[in-house]
């Protein structure tokens, strides 16, 4: 019965529909093996100069939709959940940012992709940081931060850092619990990375990004981010290679301040909040491509 009724239905579909359904083009996401056991998701859209995004704590490819809508029609744009984020394997091991920019070393090398612009959101630039500190800066032909310190709280008085001690060690303890993580992330997201309404709508989609991670591996990641201190690399890149920062409004004074000293080659741009990029993706994207523009 199944075939019978099957054959008929195929048939009334034009030839160029069902080639489309039975070929189609390549599938934009799948998942590499990056350790025994440990998958990640990853995305892979267009082609030509490759621009790798790289999303923050605990957040997921979902952030750069505008991104990769904008940007996949003339270059190739590849991003992925890191592991223990998203659609990516839950671990016991390796939730910290020198295994994460190890994890993207091997997928790049996987989607044999070479000299890509890198794009790290928040703590996503802990791991192109970590992958140009293993490979070496000429592995990359651009880096751009989105938001985020080379030294997140191991600067000095007066750097730009992403709190004190105090502010720290309570959003480490606040995210020890499944309801602690997702009230830690809905007061951060409305008080710091949007500026529009937070609205219930948003809140799911933004919480529900982030929860996919368990309070344990949040914690570690945030641990592990904190502790984190890429200057000498950031330096070594802004000598190198074209370098940006993309930084919020609230702290934009003390964040030209530090990077006009330790990096003082690198664009800088401040508008928006921690996640300008999505919420104002039109100014993004031209930053960004304006950014490309240089190397191409």
């Amino acid at each position: 019965m199944i075939t019978c009724r099957t054959k008929p239905l195929l048939a009334t579909i034009p030839s160029f529909v069902l080639s489309l359904f039975l070929s189609g083009p390549a599938l934009a996401g799948g998942y590499f093996e990056v350790e025994p056991g440990v998958d990640l998701y990853y995305e892979d859209h267009g082609s030509g100069l490759p621009i790798v995004l790289v999303p923050g704590w605990t957040f997921t490819t979902d952030v750069f939709e505008h991104q990769i809508e904008a940007f996949a029609g003339t270059h190739r744009v590849i991003s992925f959940d890191p592991r223990s984020q998203g659609r990516s394997t839950v671990t016991l091991e390796g939730n910290n940012y020198v295994t994460q920019g190890a994890d993207l070393a091997k997928l790049l090398d996987h989607l044999k992709v070479e000299k890509p612009v890198l794009v790290g959101w928040s703590f996503g630039c802990l791991a192109t940081w970590e992958f140009v500190k293993t490979r070496s800066v000429e592995a990359a032909a651009a880096h751009m931060c989105i938001d985020l310190s080379p030294t997140p709280m191991t600067g000095r008085d007066g750097d730009w850092t992403e709190g004190s001690i105090a502010d720290i060690s309570g959003l480490f303890d606040g995210v020890q619990t499944a309801r602690g993580h997702r009230e830690a992330i809905h007061w951060y997201a409305d008080e710091v990375m949007i500026e529009q309404d937070y609205t219930p709508e948003l809140a799911r989609w933004i919480e529900d990004q982030s929860t996919q991670s368990p309070p344990w591996v949040a914690a570690a990641y945030l641990a592990a981010g904190n502790f984190s201190n890429y200057l000498v690399t950031a330096k070594e890149i802004d000598a190198k290679i074209p370098s940006a920062f993309v930084v919020a409004d609230h702290w934009s004074d003390t964040a030209r301040k530090y990077l006009a000293k330790q990096t003082p080659n690198s664009e800088v741009h401040a508008f928006g909040g921690h996640m300008m990029f999505w919420e104002y993706p039109n100014r993004f994207n031209r930053v960004l491509a304006g950014f490309i523009a240089r190397i191409e």
